[in-house]
């Protein structure tokens, strides 16, 4: 995967298809336009003229379930292959491509049934992409050689061990999957794969994989955006028509499963500090028809508060801070998952128990009509956010061609989900849990076995072990390979059409009585409005003694009201269709909502009530500080939380509240006390030091009529602001490493403090960076780590300034026996790069700043993110321009004075989190001092 998990965004598809709101009667229709090529390739168009922008997806009907056992992990490696050079595109293919045209990168992921390609462009490149993705399709395999397949290996090596071998709890679904499907069943093993499987692979296995799937009657090519539909098509003809078809690809059989008992098994995990317990009952297909039922049952068993799972185990037994169910579907098959990660030393056994009771409970009880009807209004509003962009418009139609064999399934779903009964749901409940058989798993800490659930067997994981200089070397000098024939030369980039202006959306505000400043920008294009109220202070008002109080204060202010209990707001707020969730960072307090335009009145008076009638309810303190410390005790095993945390310490300093984790410390949270918070409250929350930003089908009238009660409300008091200590960067560079006995790979985050968002130089520092390591695949830092090394799975850097000064920081993993290597290349990289820096390089990055803020602002979220920025940090309504005109004028030397003035090597500190015992030593080679060893008291 070469980014995202893309099962989550399938999810939100199927169930969010709620799409009428239960009030309205009248039919919902996406409108579309599909036709099929002689060669079998399924083309479908949606047109939406919003944003001068165009989406475009290939999706293949090929995932882990067509590989056979012994030859896994191939669908996955053709997602990152199909990146790379194809015949005609030539070196960087697609990814090089999208920083000249300003695309928002290409993308893809792989799951058990498909693997697609994705990119949101300006639609004045529509014409370069139908040609790339035509190139990928009949144009690519030759290119595919020895040192490439070798290079790419080592790739998805680095992202097994970075998403699954060095993470707390990476191999649970290995363990489900193997044991809950047969081993003839094509979802037995993971998607990614057996890396022995990949390694064994040969140059002509993965040839012949492709061949036989990655044909035009076996895929799928979306078009989605602001587009010429007759001109679109006669470039699809022109570039598609002459592939070949493959075979005949008959779909697969669904496979659904029934175990003969129940199974429970148990692994001590290197990286846990908390015990966590997994259920998997065989469950049904997409679209089958006990599908929608189960996607009620789980969310109404275990999502939010008033869910009989969280106030059991959660409010009742006290036995975790989070319980998770949901029905996890495929293509032929699926499963009913339920996860609980317990409090530190919970017994296992407990939490079955606990499970085995609310169930018993339902069963007399079932779901009301009440919560129904809840969870139905969600997911109506899940619907509208996974439309708010051309991508997810695209993104529907493909999966129901893939997964039902119909796009026209989007519109025929609406009454699957609207016809659901609280019959339903119970009898789905029978049918797949009660008395059903399951595969259970403890995932317990090393040493920590007794945690586990009674009479569990050891399950069998089989862990890589990485061997200093096992690898293989690539040279790609002599990669050479032929031509595939064509009927015209594909080998000239198609030009560009007439370049589109990007739309600028159109601000308003005011200032209410009270001092609150109001930000908006309306925007009809889906009936949700967005909005977020962001007080000045957070972390920066906090002491050391009481640090982590406003994360406290923010988790509290949704548990309930002074006239609502926790349930009951809650319940209130879903049934709006809305969500409110409140959340601190290091400058502010934030309340951020989402809501049916037709229900903002209603949804601000909620939020009113959150936000001036606290229900300050020990009980619920007492649990969120349980849960915060729950939080602090994961952290402790992660790698990036250890790499992040320490970073922040040896960055800004002990004097400085910034060095802290927004969570607190595990001694600060213990003592702190309700009356704490409301001390926080008091003195620190007031609408003279808040804005609020809103988008969506909202006009400014109603908007702002809503909040006057509010404002009305809310005396202003004054804010005292602290002047922060302002952190130095070190005289010479240090490095600091943090042991991680066992662990698979070495994170590292190296920085030097830099800029502010507010200084002058800051946006201009931005575009500095995007070819050293803010570009992705366009900058140097993937390019060598990733692309030329396989060091890493992904590598970046960026500047983190809020209004106190930030970081420059780069963040990445590499594999553990490659550490002095890969921060020996970073070193070098960093060094050079503003020498290095030329022409071309600037070329590149003006066109993609200049050409990508035409898909700028084209969700609300982007529109909300914009308000904020404008907000903050007093930029001009109209910077984007401001700062078109900025990148144009800039000039090599400019870019060099830059990245000499901000970008210190030689006053860097570097943090790396490892296995000491094997890469210690050699780091004293870098000539950064003698390594700092920060856990050395744990030893």
């Amino acid at each position: 995967m070469k980014a995202i998990k893309f099962f989550l965004i399938l999810l939100l598809v199927s169930q969010g298809s709620a799409i009428q709101a239960q009030e309205q009667n009248t039919d919902f229709n996406v409108d579309f336009e599909s036709f099929t090529l002689e060669n079998g390739l399924n083309v479908i168009f949606h047109t939406d003229r919003s944003d001068p922008v165009v989406a475009v997806a290939l999706t293949a009907h090929v995932g882990s379930s067509r590989e056979k056992e012994g030859r896994t992990g191939f669908a996955h490696l053709f997602e990152h292959l199909l990146f790379l050079e194809s015949e005609n595109l030539g070196k960087g293919g697609l990814d090089e491509m999208s920083a000249r045209i300003g695309g928002s990168g290409a993308n893809g992921s792989t799951s058990r049934d498909r693997t697609n390609y994705f990119q949101t462009v300006p639609k004045d490149a529509l014409e370069k992409m139908i040609w790339a993705e035509a190139d990928k399709l009949g144009f690519f395999i030759n290119t595919v050689t020895e040192p490439v397949l070798a290079k790419e290996k080592q790739v998805v090596k680095n992202e097994k061990r970075q998403s699954y071998d060095n993470q707390p709890y990476g191999h649970t679904m290995y363990v489900i999957d193997k044991n809950l499907y047969p081993e003839d069943h094509p979802y037995h093993w993971q998607v990614i794969g057996s890396l022995e499987d990949l390694q064994n692979a040969t140059l002509q296995d993965v040839k012949d994989f492709y061949n036989k799937w990655y044909v035009p009657n076996n895929v799928t090519l979306t078009i989605a955006g602001d587009f010429d539909k007759e001109q679109a098509r006669e470039w699809v003809h022109k570039y598609f028509d002459e592939i070949p078809s493959g075979e005949e690809i008959k779909r697969q059989e669904k496979q659904l499963v029934k175990l003969d008992e129940s199974k429970k098994l148990y692994y001590e995990d290197n990286f846990a500090k908390l015990p966590e317990l997994t259920m998997a009952w065989p469950s049904v297909y997409f679209y089958h028809q006990d599908y929608y039922a189960l996607e009620v049952l789980a969310k109404y068993l275990s999502e939010g508060k008033n869910a009989p799972l969280y106030q059991k185990l959660v409010k009742e037994k006290q036995l975790t801070d989070r319980v998770q169910m949901y029905n996890y579907a495929s293509e032929l098959a699926g499963e009913l998952l339920l996860q609980v990660r317990a409090y530190d030393g919970t017994d296992l056994d407990k939490v079955k128990a606990a499970i085995e009771e609310t169930f018993s409970e339902f069963e007399k009880t079932g779901i009301p009509e009440k919560d129904l009807k809840r969870i139905k209004a969600g997911q109506e509003s899940a619907f509208y956010n996974s439309i708010s962009s051309v991508l997810g418009k695209g993104f529907q139609l493909a999966q129901y061609q893939i997964f039902a064999n119909d796009p026209n399934y989007i519109n025929k779903d609406v009454n699957k989900i609207l016809e659901v009964t609280s019959r339903d749901v119970m009898q789905a409940y029978n049918k797949y849990i009660k008395g059903g058989n399951y595969v259970m798993t403890s995932f317990v800490p090393k040493g920590q076995t007794e945690l586990a659930v009674e009479n569990s067997k050891p399950a069998e994981v089989t862990e890589e072990k990485i061997v200093e200089d096992s690898e293989k070397e690539f040279d790609f000098k002599d990669s050479q390979y032929e031509k595939t024939p064509s009927s015209f030369d594909r080998s000239t980039e198609p030009p560009y059409s007439s370049l589109p202006e990007p739309v600028i959306p159109e601000i308003w505000g005011t200032n209410l009585p009270s001092g609150l400043k109001v930000y908006g920008i309306t925007n009809n294009e889906v009936p949700l409005v967005k909005f977020s109220f962001e007080i000045k202070g957070g972390l920066m008002l906090e002491k050391p003694e009481n640090a982590g109080v406003s994360n406290l204060l923010a988790n509290l202010m949704t548990r309930g009201t002074a006239t609502k209990t926790p349930k009951e707001l809650e319940e209130a707020i879903e049934l709006l269709g809305a969500e409110i969730e409140v959340e601190a960072g290091d400058e502010k307090i934030s309340i951020n909502g989402s809501t049916l335009a037709k229900n903002y009145d209603k949804t601000l008076e909620l939020v009113k009530e959150i936000l001036l009638e606290p229900r300050w309810d020990e009980e619920e303190f007492k649990l969120v500080k349980q849960q915060v410390l729950s939080k602090l005790r994961q952290q402790e095993a992660d790698p990036n939380s250890i790499a992040n945390n320490q970073f922040r310490k040896l960055i800004y300093g002990e004097n400085n509240i910034l060095s802290y984790n927004n969570l607190g410390t595990k001694s600060s949270v213990q003592n702190l006390k309700l009356q704490d918070l409301k001390d926080y409250y008091n003195e620190h929350l007031s609408p003279l030091s808040t804005k609020f930003l809103v988008v969506g089908a909202i006009e400014k009238d109603k908007a702002t009529a809503a909040l006057k009660d509010l404002s009305a409300s809310w005396p202003p008091k004054m804010v005292k602001f602290p002047d922060l200590p302002e952190p130095k960067n070190p005289q010479k560079a240090r490095l600091y490493f943090y042991d991680l006995p066992g662990a698979k790979q070495s994170v590292f985050r190296f920085g030097n403090l830099a800029l502010a968002a507010t200084d002058e130089d800051f946006y201009p520092a931005e575009v500095m960076n995007y070819r050293l390591g803010g570009g992705g695949f366009a900058s140097q830092l993937l390019q060598q780590l990733r692309e030329e090394k396989g060091y890493t799975y992904g590598v970046r850097s960026k500047f983190s300034g809020g209004n106190e000064t930030g970081p420059f920081l780069i963040s990445t993993a590499v594999r553990s026996n490659v550490t002095y290597d890969a921060a020996k290349l970073i070193r070098d990289i960093l060094q050079d790069y503003s020498e290095n820096y030329d022409q071309e390089d600037l070329d590149v990055t003006q066109s993609y700043m200049i050409k990508s803020n035409t898909r700028k602002f084209e969700t609300l979220k982007a529109k909300l993110d914009m308000l904020s920025d404008i907000s903050n940090y007093n930029l001009d309504r109209d910077f984007v321009k401001q700062r078109e005109e900025l990148v144009r004028n800039l000039t090599v030397m400019d870019i060099q004075e830059l990245a000499d003035k901000y970008i210190s090597p030689d006053k860097m500190i570097y943090v790396i989190v490892g296995d000491a015992e094997t890469q210690l030593e050699k780091l004293e080679e870098l000539e950064l001092g003698e390594p700092i060893l920060l856990n050395k008291e744990q030893e």
